[in-house]
Parts: structure tokens; sequence; C-alpha cells
């Protein structure tokens, strides 16, 4: 019977040396932030502050247009961690176990596991219901892992779950007792205990999704007059089709906040994303402080975006930019793009291949996205065509976008259906749908051909 140890021992010769004979990077931090948008100050963001991903981004390759592959914490991490697209996956909702379908999938940590890694898990990496079921390893995919452990927090006693009340935020007055601080301090002890070892450490933080729960000095950073709301021209849902309108159609018109409460939830949001970044922080830091930095492949990223009132919709689950675009950041020793970005389309399924290429890790041939491993090198090259992202709506709407280098073309099916064009290049807002564009019919070609004609 093959152990880890004999795994371990016979592997390691591998984490030494790649091909040019330089000093592979042997160990693998995964971070993930939850219900996160571009609102960052390494993204450009002109009052969110976010000093420990920014340093991160600094000495990383940050990527300007990644895009998920589903506007959904259960579709996006199914796809994100096993590097199939949601049509492969079935998963299209929330609370699905994609080995419903995929049995024997191999999933990113658990290639790691496979050869020889410890394998661990802290916090939300998998589809969890929040605050629901903070505290519990429900969904988060035991085969994955060696260590699996969910911390409890206070947002599981955050008062009612009607979605009025969720969205009032909760100033608390220090950290201690919340599921991000307890994920922090649980991933840097699992640092400290395996340091010895190759390591593969899922580390998924539950800010900044709702309920805003964050310590009172973290609101302090934004007061409530340097808030600005999202400006959206005088019949904006004129030429947006009736099916993105009617997916979660609470969601849009502000779900009926007064501009105040929107201000306070913007607040809120950029609280939770600063107080988010400092326990990001802290387990960064403790990769240093143990002397990991040189032998660890870092990646940060998202599940999805989040919209705070562009279009008037707030939360997940339509195709604007908004929510189909990520922030993700890879920090690899050795690669010489470190402290660029990139603004090559890529795709949330493009993660596995590249970290398993960087580890020297074959991953599974069925891999439906690319290893961009040669954009941490050369960061101005040119990757694929196009970037994908679908979503579903109570089995009457579904949604299917396209993001080419200047363009997004939308195509919906129920409730009427209907499609979109917009031209990022003059309407970075996506305000002005162009389905009458010259373009259109080339557009619906390229859409025609899928990802797979969108490969580079």
């Amino acid at each position: 019977m093959l152990t880890r140890r004999t795994l371990l021992g016979a592997g390691l010769a591998s984490f030494r040396k790649n091909a040019h004979g330089a000093r592979r990077p042997k160990n693998v931090l995964f971070l993930m932030a939850d219900d996160l948008n571009v609102s960052l100050g390494c993204y450009g963001h002109p009052l969110v502050k976010t000093p420990h991903l920014d340093a991160l981004a600094a000495r990383g390759v940050r990527f300007d247009r990644m895009y998920c592959q589903f506007p959904l914490c259960g579709p996006s991490r199914a796809s994100l961690l096993t590097g199939l697209r949601p049509d492969t996956t079935k998963v299209l909702v929330n609370n699905v176990d994609f080995r419903v379908h995929r049995p024997n999938v191999v999933t990113l940590p658990q290639l790691f596991k496979n050869n020889g890694y410890f394998a661990g898990r802290v916090g939300k990496m998998f589809h969890m219901n929040v605050p629901g079921e903070v505290g519990t390893n429900r969904f988060q995919d035991a085969a994955s892992w060696h260590h699996s452990f969910s911390p409890p927090g206070l947002e599981d006693k955050s008062p009612g779950q009607r979605l009025a009340m969720r969205m009032a935020p909760i100033q608390t007055a220090t950290d201690a007792g919340q599921a991000d601080t307890n994920a922090a301090d649980a991933a840097i002890a699992l640092l400290e205990k395996h340091r010895g070892e190759p390591f593969f450490l899922g580390v998924g933080m539950l800010r900044p999704h709702l309920p805003w729960v964050a310590p009172s000095r973290f609101f302090d950073l934004y007061p409530a007059g340097t808030i600005k709301l999202a400006q959206n021209p005088p019949g904006d849902h004129a030429d947006i089709p009736r099916a993105h309108l009617g997916v979660r159609p609470q969601l849009w018109n502000h779900m009926q906040m007064p501009e105040a409460q929107q201000r306070e939830a913007r607040r809120a949001y950029y609280a939770s994303t600063s107080y988010m970044d400092e326990q990001v922080g802290r387990v960064l830091g403790a990769l240093d402080r143990l002397g990991l930095r040189e032998d660890t492949i870092v990646a940060f990223q998202g599940d999805h975006g989040f919209s705070l009132g562009e279009h008037t919709h707030w939360q997940k689950m339509n195709l604007f930019e908004t929510n189909a675009r990520v922030p993700c950041i890879l920090a690899a020793p050795g690669q010489a793009g470190n402290g660029q970005a990139t603004r090559a389309l890529t795709e949330f399924v493009d993660l596995y291949p590249t970290i398993a290429e960087l580890a020297g890790q074959r991953p599974p041939d069925d891999l439906e996205g690319q290893s961009m491993v040669r954009l941490l090198r050369q960061p101005r090259r040119s990757f694929k065509k196009a970037a994908f992202t679908q979503l579903r709506f109570e089995d009457r709407i579904v949604g299917r976008s396209m993001r080419t280098a200047r363009y997004r073309y939308t195509v919906w099916e129920g409730a009427g259906g209907g499609e979109e064009i917009y031209d990022h290049e003059a309407d970075p807002g996506e305000f002005t749908n162009r389905i009458d564009s010259p373009v259109a019919a080339a557009l619906r070609a390229q859409f025609a051909r899928g990802w797979r004609g969108a490969r580079a």
C-alpha cells in the first residue's frame, strides 16, 4: 500500500529541479475570498485599502481580465477546483455535490494529495452556505484533503436570514471570534506544523460575503462622506433583455434601498474587504516568517464578482462585467513577470493546469482550461480569444456570455430571450446594448464556436 510517506520519498526529486535546472517551488498556498469583486487597491480602486494583497500583487502577476465560469459560489468553485466547466460538472446551482455527476474527478488539491503532498483545507473552499453552515464541513469534499476544518464564527449567530436583514452591517469591537480570524489562526498553525514537507494548503475567507461582519476599526477607514454610489444613466434598463432583469428580480432597483442605505452597504463591503485583507496578510506573514516564500506558489482569487449598485443591481447572478470579472493574483518564485499585470483573457478553469505545471505535477487529461504559465513569464502576450461565463435561474432562464478583448456578447433563453452586445472601448460600464452593431454577426459566429474555438 502506498502511503503519503512513500509517495513523498519517491517524489522529492521532482520538487527540487525543473527542466531548466532551476529550483521548482514545492508548496502551494491557495487563498480564496468570498463574493469579492475587483474593489482592491492593487486593481486601482481609489478608496479601498488592501495593503497585503497589494504587496502580493507587487511580487506576483495580477490578472486584469480573469473571468469566472458562473457568478454563484457553488458552480464557480466547482469549476475552479475541478478545472471543468459548469456544463461538465453539472453544478448549476448551490448545494450540489459535484461528485454526484463526476464521482471520479480528481480535484486540484486532490492531485497534490495523491502525489505525496499534505493537503489541508481551512475555511470555505468548495460551496458553503453563509451564514447558516459556517463551522460545518458540508460540501467540502473529504476526498480532496488530509485535513479539513471549517472554523466557526460570529457569522452563524448573525440576526435573521431574510435578505434585507443580512444586508445590514454588523460592527464588532474586535476581530476575536470571527470565522476569518479563526481561519487565519488555523492556517498559520498548519504552516508551522507542515513546514518541513511539501503541502497544498487551501485557505477560504468568508468576507466580504454577507452578512458584513467586521471590526469597527475597518469601518472607520471609510467615513460615510467618502462613499460614492454607482452612477447609472437614465433609462439604463430599457435595452437590457427582460430575461436578464428576471434573474433574481429582487436584486435590481437597488433592492428598494434608499441612497443612505446604499452608501452604508458599500461602506460595509469595503470594510469587510479590508478585514479579509488583514487576515490574508497574517497568513502571508507567517509564510515569510517560516522561510517558505521561495518554496511556495501563492494563488489568490475571489470566487466571482459582486455588484454594488451598477445597473441598480446588488450582489451576484448577473452577466455583466461586475459579476463575471474576478480578482486573481499569482506569485510563483522564479517567474520573470513578477510585479506586473496581464490584460490577457483568462478563466477560472485555467488555474488548475497552471498551478499543476508550476509545481511539476501532471494534471488530468480532461481539463477544460489551459496553463497560464506563459503569461507569468510574459504578461504582455496574448492568450485566448474569449472567456465564457454562464448562469441558470430556476430552470426557466439561461444566460451565456462571451467576453472578447473588446466586446461582451450575451445570449438569453427563456423569459423572452434576447441578446446583448457591449463595446468596452466606448462603453466600459456596459450601458448601451449595441445588438444592431455591424459586429453582431461575427460575435454570434465566434460564440457558436464555443470555448474550444477560443483556445490559444
